[in-house]
């Protein structure tokens, strides 16, 4: 398993088995889209969280659940989709007593309410651990109009969301491999432990952006899916990539870091592909919803992902997470 990567394995093994159904987009989009009726599509998404892999063994009951269905709709988002409902399939380790899964199921309803969906089934079995969850999301999209990351186009702009790099700061501070000021590991600890999917922007993205991706894997990467999705090549500028004052603070402390920022992920974020003429339309609706977006690059013809710095290219070290990472 470790000697062709994630992205590798899917294409080699497991995208041959979508061919036919156009809705699985060659496995290419991190989301699937079915034909409600004629006035709607379905827009589906799977994740599965693991204990001591996309969040901390130690990570409380509350912060875990949160992680777990935000960070599907945070793909949601950047399909275009308003959430409506999902399904959570739980491997408990029987270590957790009911009081943890009582305060999970709180968690739940607290995020229910905040994003106006509800569970709609799923199912519960025990483990030896560690502790697995899965959550498969569902949103609604006007027919035919869903975002994917394979439609970008050459002269498209490449835009982001929010600040870049503060989760995976954060995650070093959790871990204690980072020492900021109190107020700024405070703030960037809690990007790490808390998502915050865009579900306000994504629905008004739709006749906006051509593609869209949420950031999860690292921005470099994730930016490179769009652009490998699309057949087109990407240049980002390192100076543009918006970021928070703690971490801007933290690369100016210690350069080595934006890598960290980079590829380290977990931002949930979005990265768009708008063409220059509904860059106004973007922001107006990135205003509405009190939400940063920020021009870092372009689409054109070619293939790849550039990063350039003060004029001149940079050697990109690595670009993201990588669950199977290739030999």
């Amino acid at each position: 398993m470790s000697r062709a990567g994630e992205f590798e394995l899917i294409r080699r093994y497991f995208a041959p088995l979508a061919r036919g159904f156009p809705g699985a987009d060659g496995l290419r989009s991190d989301n699937a889209i079915f034909a409600a009726d004629g006035r709607r599509d379905l827009v589906v998404k799977t994740d599965t969280i693991v204990a001591g892999v996309h969040f901390l063994a130690d990570e409380t009951p509350q912060r875990i659940a949160e992680k777990a269905l935000r960070v599907c709709l945070s793909d949601l988002a950047a399909g275009g989709a308003h959430p409506v409902a999902y399904q959570l399939a739980l491997a408990l380790p029987g270590s957790l007593n009911e009081r943890w899964v009582a305060a999970f199921a709180r968690a739940l309803a607290a995020d229910q309410r905040r994003y106006k969906i509800l569970l709609s089934g799923g199912d519960t079995v025990r483990t030896p651990g560690p502790l697995s969850i899965t959550v498969t999301a569902v949103g609604q999209v006007a027919r035919g109009r869903a975002l994917l990351r394979s439609g970008a186009r050459a002269g498209d702009q490449l835009w982001v969301t929010g600040t870049i790099g503060d989760a995976a700061l954060g995650l070093r501070v959790a871990t204690d491999q980072l020492k900021p000021p109190t107020d700024e590991a405070r703030f960037l600890e809690d990007r790490f432990r808390r998502p915050r999917p865009r579900t306000a922007l994504g629905p008004q993205l739709i006749g906006i952006a051509h593609a869209a991706a949420d950031v999860s894997d690292g921005l470099l990467a994730d930016v490179g899916h769009v652009a490998n999705a699309s057949g087109l090549r990407v240049t980002m500028d390192r100076e543009l990539v918006p970021l928070s004052r703690p971490a801007r603070r933290a690369v100016q402390r210690l350069p080595g870091l934006w890598s960290t920022v980079l590829a380290g992920g977990d931002d949930y974020e979005l990265v768009l592909a708008v063409p220059p003429r509904r860059e106004a339309a973007l922001l107006k609706a990135a205003r509405a919803v009190r939400l940063l977006v920020t021009r870092i690059g372009r689409f054109d013809r070619g293939r790849g992902v550039e990063l350039r710095s003060g004029g001149r290219k940079l050697a990109i070290e690595r670009t993201g997470w990588d669950h199977f990472p290739g030999k």
